[in-house]
């Protein structure tokens, strides 16, 4: 598929003109903002008890402000997809980092817990959407048989914060204080819109439309496949939740080491997006079915691990692997979202954010029945098996009727894409009918 044209307006200066930004460095800019993202996101789960100690109100009234993200995330993500459906995807991701700024920014102000709850939620309203357009735009950037490793590539800033970003964070609060580290947030966030003002590629407004986007809510495919994501991630969210007090309570560890068992986590999260991505683009559904059983086998095993520290490292780098779920379910909602890229790519963050809470929930009742720390394990592989399930379904309806292939057909021509077969940011004028006959629509 070729890039279509436009004329160029009087005194504008001609696409030509402009040459291409290689796709790494897009791609670096895009995960710049996944990088602030992820740190904040996870960073205030460690810096609880500072925020909590400085606001004068106890620890469980603090995670309020953790469950205020969260809420930001599964709110904002639709919303902001529908909202911005007209907007070019360049617009969007530049507004939406100005948001999340201003979020991380509010917070490091925050006079009262009042104010923390809203700046939290505020901070957490951009993230899905941000993943969703940033997703699409990785896509764009590569030929459509590696779309996965480009989205892989981008989620690294997520993951890659939870072994650099975190620890540094923390260690700032500690040594400043806890309003410092989210100013640091503030300042990545601020690079991540420099960078992509420099270097994302320049698309010009949608032609969808908010209707067209709502269009994914009555998709089935796009529902089982968010299904796939909100439970069988949740037994990742399981564990990780209650790792710390696992260590300190079964693996009989010092605190000063759980820093050690994160980064190893982190380690595999980054590794998984690098690696398994490029199955995906081979295999893409075989591959999300092998995600879901190595998971549940890997939490399965965490219970028989946790009271060697070694062999719990290497489960816990195991589970981090499992990661990589995200990158390959965000691919397949690209395949069967039809017109509504941006809201399914959006809804795709909803979705884990969703087993971000169903796993520490679950998991807690297991605890608090007295089934002891390392029930999380089990409950987790329970979560990751019931999302294998879903999955066989999902598996057995595409190949007894594959999903159209759409590559994100809904973003305008760039004025400095490169010039090669990726799949286009903007809706063509064709007929729906026109577009089943390309193999790559």
């Amino acid at each position: 598929m070729t890039i279509p044209t436009q004329a160029t307006p009087l005194g504008a200066r001609p696409a030509a003109a402009s040459a291409p930004h290689h796709p790494g460095i897009v791609l670096f800019s895009l995960a710049m903002g996944g990088f602030a993202i992820g740190t904040t996101e996870f960073a205030s789960m460690s810096l609880l008890p500072f925020f909590a100690a400085d606001l004068k109100i106890d620890e469980p009234t603090a995670g309020h402000a953790i469950s205020a993200y969260a809420l930001g995330v599964v709110l904002g993500a639709p919303l902001i997809a529908v909202l911005g459906a007209r907007f070019a995807r360049r617009t969007q991701l530049l507004a939406l980092m100005l948001v999340f700024a201003l979020g991380n920014a509010f917070t490091a102000l925050a006079p009262s817990y009042g104010w923390m709850i809203a700046a939290r939620f505020l901070s957490g309203l951009p993230h899905g959407a941000y993943f969703g357009i940033a997703a699409l735009v990785a896509a764009s950037l590569v030929p459509f048989d590696r779309r996965s490793q480009a989205v892989g590539r981008l989620m690294l800033g997520l993951t890659s914060a939870t072994i650099i970003g975190v620890p540094l964070a923390n260690l700032v609060g500690q040594a400043v204080g806890w309003r410092a580290s989210f100013g640091l947030v503030t300042v990545l966030a601020l690079l991540t819109i420099l960078f992509c003002a420099l270097f994302a590629p320049r698309d010009h407004a949608s032609r969808s439309d908010p209707l067209r986007e709502l269009g994914a809510l009555k998709n089935g495919r796009v529902w089982i496949t968010l299904a796939i994501g909100a439970i069988g991630f949740g037994g990742m969210f399981a564990v990780y939740t209650y790792l710390a007090t696992t260590l300190i309570e079964v693996t009989k560890v010092s605190p000063a080491v759980i820093p050690f068992f994160l980064a190893v986590f982190g380690i595999g999260a980054t590794l998984g997006n690098l690696v398994v991505p490029r199955f995906a683009d081979r295999a893409l559904m075989p591959t999300t079915g092998i995600i879901l059983l190595f998971s549940a086998i890997a939490l399965l095993v965490f219970p028989l691990a946790a009271g060697n520290p070694w062999l719990l490292a290497a489960d816990v780098f195991a589970i981090g692997v499992s990661v990589s779920l995200g990158a390959v379910l965000q691919t397949r909602l690209m395949d069967v979202a039809g017109d509504a890229q941006a809201l399914a790519a959006a809804l795709n963050h909803s979705a884990f954010n969703t087993a971000n809470a169903l796993g520490p929930f679950l998991g807690g009742l297991a605890i608090r029945e007295g089934l002891g720390w390392t029930s999380t394990g089990p409950v987790g592989a329970a979560l990751a098996l019931a999302g294998f399930l879903i999955w066989i379904v999902a598996w057995r309806d595409a190949r007894s009727a594959p999903a159209e292939i759409t590559s994100g057909s809904d973003a305008a021509p760039l004025e400095n894409a490169p010039a090669r077969a990726a799949p286009p940011l903007a809706p063509d004028d064709r007929s729906r009918s026109d577009r089943h006959k390309d193999p790559v629509a």
